[in-house]
């Protein structure tokens, strides 16, 4: 694992996503997701990844 967070690339972040999603850290896969899919040159890629970790606090339903 590299230290200088300039040096992760795409796979890492989703990496990172898939972890944190198995590990039911939502937010967390969420952010690391969005920054791959900032780091994707192809909208429908990037579309792709939000699709998959999509925002958990717009996702969430509340209950009594």
């Amino acid at each position: 694992m590299t230290r200088d967070p300039a040096d992760l690339t795409t796979a890492d972040y989703l990496d990172g996503a898939h972890e944190m999603t198995a590990a039911n850290r939502p937010y967390l896969a969420h952010l690391l997701a969005e920054e791959a899919a900032q780091r994707t040159t192809d909208p429908a890629t990037a579309a792709g990844i939000r699709a998959t970790f999509p925002d958990p606090t717009t996702t969430r339903e509340e209950t009594d």
